[in-house]
């Protein structure tokens, strides 16, 4: 008998005032897996992970979480059901040292040394957040604060950890750093994680299974490894990637010629 999903959205809509943003989306997200939700800007990506961890409510649909109900839940009974959501943008408290970031995303927990053992653990993964532990986090750079709102999370030990745009604004070398990273947490810790992303190679490379939305409905899915080999995906998503890649090949070239 197959294993139940961790997280199963059914028909699922949304709406923005009287936009449906959301249109009847179901999916399936089991333990220990990377699931990448792909998308063009305005696909309904990051309201699909809001609706999920209850900043929005659905207007239709489920959102069972280990087979219960959580649809329309507050968001803090959300987080302490184990769902942590890294939001587009990062949003860390920028006055706040990086130790202190770390320490609100454990803000459920009164395990004191399971805390510090786990405060090191995101050290030991994110070895520059450790050399800036009392750092304001407003003066990291953009990746280094991505890296801590991964770490903030992780600090919850989520069940699963909803992940949006985590390669936005990024340089190509600090998104391969970022996503090696979640590869790690996933195979060493066993951290399930559904992310929406625009680059597709990254997300693909990363989850072993995937869907593609498109202007708020589900139009593709399956394993990363069968979607990467699928036409539709290759030009209108992994075409833009590589053409980008090439581009940055030329000019690293033309600089080693000066």
């Amino acid at each position: 008998m197959a294993e139940a999903p961790l997280l199963q959205i059914r028909n699922l809509e949304t709406y923005y005032g009287p936009i449906m943003a959301i249109r009847g989306v179901s999916l399936e997200v089991h333990t220990g897996r990377v699931v990448s939700v792909l998308g063009a800007n305005g696909a309904g990506k990051t309201t699909l992970l809001k609706t999920i961890s209850g900043i929005m409510d659905p207007e239709k649909g489920q959102i069972l979480f280990e087979g219960r109900e959580i649809q329309g839940r507050e968001p803090h009974h959300i987080v302490r059901a184990g769902i942590v959501h890294v939001p587009e943008g990062r949003e860390v408290f920028p006055l706040l040292t990086v130790e202190e970031n770390l320490a609100l995303g454990a803000y459920t927990r009164n395990d004191r040394a399971a805390i510090a053992h786990d405060r090191d653990l995101v050290f030991s993964y994110f070895p520059i957040l450790a050399e800036r532990r009392r750092q304001e986090a407003g003066t990291l750079s953009g990746g280094q604060q991505q890296m801590l709102a991964i770490g903030r999370g992780l600090m919850l030990r989520p069940r699963i950890m909803l992940l949006d745009e985590p390669s936005l604004g990024l340089s190509p070398l600090l998104v391969q750093e970022i996503f090696t990273i979640l590869r790690r947490l996933n195979r060493d810790v066993g951290v399930t994680m559904m992310l929406v992303e625009q680059n597709a190679k990254a997300a693909l490379d990363l989850a072993d299974d995937g869907y593609v939305m498109e202007l708020g409905r589900i139009v593709m899915s399956g394993t990363a490894s069968r979607l990467k080999e699928s036409e539709d995906i290759k030009n209108f998503y992994l075409g833009a990637h590589q053409a980008s890649e090439r581009g940055e090949r030329r000019w690293k070239k033309k600089k080693t010629w000066r």
